[in-house]
């Protein structure tokens, strides 16, 4: 996994809540920076008494040297019982920029950066070099509340009206 799977605990600053991934990670060469919210950080610290404060985040089973790759998430999944055209480990992406857009709270620029898209408007992305710190740090928390929410079995509000069950979407 070239994101999350490969991350090494100097990138995390925990103190400031922030993930900063090395531009040689990246599809595009730029470093990405991700805010982080109460719950993953309470998670990584979690993580880091398991696996040390150094190293890998997500180490390979059979050595710390190695990461987690994509597949052991993909076989976590199909192990719980969804099929490969259910979940995948880089179908979340897709999910959460679906969710996050439905629910109208995000701007869509706040959205995609958080994703680390470039904006497919060549001019406009030459000249908006917007960060959308503050949004994005107030959506990931968001986030993290919502999927808690979710996993707690609390009664959410349906995104923009939808009269479908989201947790069956």
């Amino acid at each position: 996994m070239r994101g999350t799977g490969s991350a090494v605990t100097s990138e995390f600053n925990l103190e400031h809540a922030v993930w900063t991934v090395p531009a040689e990670r990246m599809k595009m060469r730029l470093p990405h920076r991700v805010p982080l919210s109460r719950q993953v950080i309470g998670y990584l610290r979690e993580l880091q008494s398991l696996t040390g404060a150094t190293g890998n985040v997500f180490p390979a089973f059979h050595t710390s040297r190695r990461t987690m790759s994509e597949n052991t998430v993909n076989n976590a999944f199909r192990r719980m019982g969804y099929g490969p055209n259910e979940v995948t480990a880089h179908g979340l992406r897709t999910t959460a920029s679906t969710l996050l857009n439905e629910s109208g709270r995000w701007s869509p620029d706040a959205i995609e950066r958080s994703l680390a898209h470039m904006d497919t408007n060549a001019i406009r992305g030459i000249y908006n070099r917007g960060l959308y710190w503050g949004e994005r740090t107030a959506m990931h928390q968001w986030w993290s509340d919502y999927l808690d929410q979710l996993r707690e079995g609390v009664e959410v509000e349906p995104l923009t009206g939808h009269a479908y069950d989201l947790r069956r979407a």
